[in-house]
């Protein structure tokens, strides 16, 4: 038997508080299945199994903190458990039926797991009137959903009937935030946290259910109603999710500054700086995107990624962890994406095994997961501590960025905007687009000399990108 703990999602986390499991006791599980979904001061986060094996028993409850290493649950290798709660036994003189009472009794004394129990409390489903179709006649989330749509249809009033005007997206109606929407327990949280009434919401969902995404769609369409002239704005219905935003953001500033400031404090950092000649580069890329959409077309930050990890592998001695007083170099280079977030606030995402994948999948890469990682939507490996950071500023940032390194890896690889500059080219003056790329790292592992020859590796990299 094997403990499921509480995992580590970046070197700045302690705690974490347990906000949904997705499996329960007897659901077997695999190796990358999502389990459970963690809350942190960053975001809250999707947990994979680290293991295949069959769910034991849950150890900690939903709204539970707990600190990091804690474990959460107990999985096994055995290919069926006892259930939550043990089955209730019929009795003795109860006769054997047929029929909707049959199959209702049958789903009554069948394991359920408490994942079901809760979504069929939040969709208002008996569970003693749905009939089974998992294991052993266990009711799943799909037998629930089916009974709440079932449900919902048989109240639909036969023809339409005047109503009061709708609510506009974004805000709650007098009966609260959608009492009798068919939607997942996640998106349901979310909408009354950002005021979203999920009656006026079209699910886009299994079956038609509201989801998590199109809550986050309404929240940030929704449209403020004008106050009347000389009169009070209305306090809006969102506000206390404007208090929580504000809150997490300030928890993540403080749990940033902490960091930081014990990276300033142990870390003996040096600084290398080096200006790179992009034509090459950049000619290449615009040849690749020739054909392509506009959402298909490579950037120059994914080939950036690219010659980063290909050159780490040149210098591996700063590609690790810095612990227990040793330097632990890894196989593989986990490229750490620094995000801005629309609330405010950076999250390093984790480009697993960056050095294995061609520029064009760590540009789908790329894409994907800063999309995800702004709307909450990472997964635990994904917040897994990289081997190195890298900080790309884009066409918005400055022409420099010195780092500060993220504990414990030992160094950081910065990249300005890319710029015009005067350069020479054969004795000739010419125009040409470069960006200054920067090292920060650590003297307990490495020194100039080898620092050196990681950025001159970059540069070599970059002039040859077809090799990349």
């Amino acid at each position: 038997m094997g403990e499921f703990r509480m995992p580590s999602l970046g070197a700045d986390m302690t705690e974490g508080t347990l906000v949904e499991w997705l499996v329960g006791p007897g659901d077997a599980v695999t190796h990358g299945q999502i389990i459970a979904v963690i809350d942190t001061v960053k975001s809250a986060i999707d947990i994979e199994a680290f293991e295949d094996g069959v769910v034991e028993r849950l150890l900690v409850e939903p709204g539970t903190t707990v600190t990091v290493g804690s474990p959460l649950a107990l999985i096994g290798a055995g290919s069926s458990t006892a259930p939550a709660e043990p089955p209730v036994q019929p009795a003795a003189s109860a006769p054997a039926a047929d029929g909707p009472a049959a199959h209702a009794e049958h789903a009554h004394h069948a394991p359920v797991s408490p994942i079901v129990r809760h979504l069929a409390h939040d969709l208002h489903v008996d569970l003693e009137a749905v009939e089974g179709t998992g294991r052993g006649g266990g009711v799943t989330r799909h037998d629930v959903e089916r009974a709440a749509d079932q449900a919902r249809s048989a109240h639909e009033p036969a023809a339409p009937v005047p109503a009061a005007p709708a609510a506009p997206a974004g805000r709650t109606t007098s009966a609260g935030v959608g009492a009798h929407v068919a939607a997942s327990p996640r998106a349901r949280r979310l909408a009354e946290q950002l005021g979203v009434d999920l009656a006026s919401l079209v699910g886009t969902g299994p079956r038609g259910a509201v989801s998590v995404e199109d809550v986050q769609r309404a929240s940030t369409t929704a449209v403020p109603e004008p106050a009347a002239s000389g009169a009070a704005a209305p306090p809006r219905a969102g506000r206390s999710a404007d208090v929580r935003v504000a809150e997490r953001k300030e928890a993540m500033q403080a749990a940033t500054a902490a960091l930081m400031a014990r990276s300033k404090r142990e870390i003996p950092h040096y600084y290398l700086e080096t200006t790179i000649d992009l034509k090459a580069s950049l000619d290449w890329l615009a040849a690749r995107n020739q054909g392509r959409s506009p959402s298909e077309r490579l950037l120059p930050a994914a080939l950036l990624l690219k010659a980063t990890a290909t050159c780490l592998l040149a210098v591996p001695e700063l590609n690790g962890f810095y612990v227990n007083e040793h330097f632990e170099p890894h196989e593989h280079v986990d490229l750490g994406v620094a995000v801005s977030l629309r609330a405010g606030g950076l999250l390093v995402a984790n480009l697993r095994e960056a050095d294995t994948l061609t520029v064009e999948e760590l540009m789908a890469r790329l894409k994907d997961i800063a999309t995800r990682a702004r709307a909450g939507r990472l997964t635990g490996s994904e917040m897994s501590v990289p081997t190195v950071t890298v900080t790309n500023l884009g066409d918005q940032g400055a022409d420099l960025v010195h780092g500060v390194i993220y504990p414990p890896q030992v160094a950081l690889v910065g990249f300005g905007r890319i710029v015009d500059r005067p350069w020479a080219v054969d004795g000739m003056l010419a125009v040409r687009p470069v960006v200054v790329a920067t090292l920060a790292a650590d003297h307990r592992v490495t020194d100039g000399h080898r620092g050196s020859r990681f950025l001159a590796a970059l540069d070599a990299a970059l002039q040859k990108p077809e090799e990349l």
